[in-house]
């Protein structure tokens, strides 16, 4: 066997690594091999330049599975390189309310420079600061003195309410955020992952029954690189933190060469453990340090946050979606059948009826055929509530499919929200559409009035909920309060964006020809008769939410979890599939309760078949509420509300989503059975 030259074998490196920087990894993993099996170890230079021009064709064929998602890339770093640590804001699950870094007295660098970030990012609360600590890539460091304090009774103050509500301190390093490895139960079990480090505990000397105060003072840091082989630069893979509690000790005056004897790299001396903790009162010196390991790691940088998104509970949740799928599959075949039976035997007795003297005997929802097209009460306001519907929907699904090929990974901050936003505006299109062509068929002329009420009324409840909420948490001095540029922002894109787009929409949807009804309306409503109780309008409604809500309370406890526990949620493929099983259950169980209802001849169907599955967000909300109470631990009234306001907005966004689409399954259902049979 020949080997490679040196230049070929440089060049076949190139290559790989290229593969590694934009493939997915299972098509990386087919080009490699295809690279090392289909062409002889005797190639020459030649050779390798048709392996290099083959290999680039492959990923212009597959560029489907190959894209570069901007601000991700990876960064190659040799031995001494400086390494930039980052610090974000400190978080809380206790009261919700985000602060920034600088908040606490913290050691400072000489100037504070604020990182640009995205919408999203700042409506999160993120603000990302340089920071005092510098690494240099592959040079472990032991004991480093970062700064000198000495707290007085504000900054003492400071520190024992964060401690108090267990705030959490987030930092960031080459994109990754900072987490606290924390070992299982069983030893085998790969560890989880606690994102920022506490700071501090609230303890007990032994014998005393006072609480003491404790901060966490010095870090020991962990960075875990990847190294390919032949190769000196490295990528960085992990940033995890052990935090300590120490009281430095130093002898004589302090000064910037002074030698602390609680921890001397000279002397081989490191903190361990927090034996010696540094409590927080008045008048007290604290000294922050830090310690730099560097560890190689088995782990590329595109999996390097694999390990982040371990979920500890992995079992539970498989089991709880492939169980709900299979309950609302089941559930969705046995409906469809018993409804295309009914329907058929239903359809083919009316049309044999018209050739008999029977057919002046009409019973069941033939006999409302004259009343079920009849506009309804406040139709303006249905199409209004069915457009923004619409709206939600199509940024639902557009936001899912790029959630799914992996535009949304947690490694871009913010951009889940930035993205809902920036689709919200677009679809707003859709929306001024889809209300001006039911506006249209209802008679109405006025299709200026309905666009305005579509661009203003759900966006204008909203924000006003919102700007509620940004005022409690600007008095809270968070840095989660949303600042007037922002504010700015969001108002332009609603203002300048959304709101036209929607009057182009109602526009062109009041041009097209009206929606022509099956059936002709009589000029005098017919009587509806006494209904059963289960037929009662608020009953059913009730009912008819249940269903829908029952598809997607499982995945709702992961969500919540994610957005008020402060954990990772990337399960976009499960959430996608729930959203789908979500609007064929709304359609499907809207479709079921309108026909009970059109056979009870109560033609009254438009409110209610956008009620019933609506009313899967009252369900939400309730479920919301029993969760503050049974999985979070806020005690602070700012904070509780704005849990209840938040969850509130998410409620009604879920009610004209769900709504929208048991509305539309009906519409569509109704039509399709009075144009199938004969009416005179």
């Amino acid at each position: 066997m020949v080997t490679l030259d040196c230049e070929t074998k440089s060049r076949c490196e190139r290559t790989e690594l290229a593969i590694s920087r934009v493939c997915s990894s299972s098509l990386r993993r087919r080009l490699l091999a295809y690279s090392s099996s289909s062409f002889p170890m005797d190639a020459h230079l030649s050779s390798s330049s048709l392996i290099s021009s083959f290999l680039f064709l492959l990923l212009l064929i597959n560029g489907s599975q190959c894209f570069y998602l901007p601000g991700v890339a990876p960064q190659d770093l040799d031995k001494g390189d400086p390494l930039m640590v980052k610090v974000n804001k400190l978080t809380s699950i206790k009261t919700q309310l985000p602060y920034t870094y600088y908040s606490l007295p913290y050691c400072r660098p000489d100037s504070i420079v604020d990182s640009a970030g995205n919408l999203g990012e700042v409506l999160r609360g993120d603000r990302i600061e340089n920071s005092p600590f510098v690494f240099k890539m592959r040079e472990p460091q032991m004991c480093n003195v970062v700064c000198r304090i000495t707290l007085n009774g504000k900054t003492m103050k400071a520190f024992k309410e964060k401690i108090d509500d267990e705030y959490r301190v987030n930092m960031i390093l080459d994109n990754l955020p900072l987490v606290v490895p924390i070992q299982r139960l069983y030893q085998q079990a790969p560890p989880v992952y606690q994102l920022g480090y506490h700071v501090g505990v609230k303890g007990q000397y032994a014998g005393i029954k006072d609480d003491k105060y404790f901060i966490h003072n010095h870090l020991s840091f962990t960075v875990k690189y990847h190294r390919e082989a032949q190769m000196d630069s490295a990528r960085i893979v992990g940033f995890e933190v052990k935090p300590f509690s120490v009281k430095h000790a130093y002898e004589g005056q302090w000064s910037e060469k002074t030698r602390l004897t609680s921890c001397d790299p000279h002397a081989m001396l490191t903190v361990t453990s927090s034996n010696n903790p540094q409590e927080v009162e008045d008048k007290q010196e604290i000294i922050f340090t830090y310690d730099v390991e560097f560890q190689e790691s088995d782990i590329k940088w595109a999996s390097r946050w694999d390990t982040y998104l371990l979920m500890s509970d992995d079992q539970i949740h498989w089991f709880s979606i492939v169980n709900s799928l299979m309950i609302v599959l089941f559930l969705s075949g046995m409906v469809a059948m018993i409804m295309l039976r009914t329907l058929y035997r239903d359809i083919s007795r009316y049309n044999e009826l018209e050739t008999q003297e029977e057919a002046q005997e009409e019973t069941g929802w033939k006999l409302v055929h004259g009343d079920v097209f009849r506009p309804p009460i406040h139709s303006d306001l249905l199409c209004v509530h069915a457009g923004t519907g619409v709206q939600c929907l199509g940024m639902m699904l557009v936001m899912m499919m790029f959630a799914v090929l992996g535009f949304l990974s947690p490694s871009n901050r913010g951009g889940l929200m930035t993205a809902m936003l920036f689709l919200w505006v677009v679809m707003g299109l859709f929306a001024g559409y889809a209300s001006a062509r039911l506006y249209k068929m209802f008679k109405g002329t006025e299709w200026k009035k309905i666009a305005v009420r579509t661009a203003f009324l759900f966006p204008g409840s909203v924000a006003t909920m919102f700007f509620i909420l940004n005022a409690l948490i600007w008095g809270e001095k968070s840095s989660g309060a949303v600042p007037f540029g922002t504010m700015f922002a969001l108002a332009f894109l609603w203002f300048g964006i959304s709101v036209p787009l929607v009057f182009i929409g109602s526009y062109v949807g009041f041009r097209k020809q009206a929606i022509e009804d099956p059936v002709k309306t009589n000029k005098i409503p017919r009587q509806i008769p006494e209904q059963a109780w289960y037929m009662n309008p608020i009953f059913s409604i009730l009912i008819g939410g249940i269903l829908p809500f029952g598809a997607v309370f499982i995945e709702l406890f992961f969500i919540l979890t994610s957005i008020w526990l402060n954990q990772f949620c990337y399960i976009f493929g499960f959430l996608f599939i729930v959203l789908v099983i979500l609007i064929v259950t709304c359609a499907e169980i809207t479709i079921v309760l309108c026909y009970f209802q059109l056979c009870s001849e109560d033609y009254l169907w438009w409110w209610r078949s956008y009620l019933t599955s609506g009313s899967s967000a009252l369900y939400l909300f309730l479920y919301s509420t029993f969760y503050f109470f049974t999985k979070l631990e806020i005690t602070k009234l700012v904070s509780g509300i704005l849990y209840f306001g938040y969850m509130l907005i998410a409620s009604y966004a879920f009610f004209v989503l769900t709504g929208a689409i048991g509305f539309y399954a009906c519409f569509w259902f109704t039509r399709l059975i009075y144009s199938s049979v004969k009416i005179d």
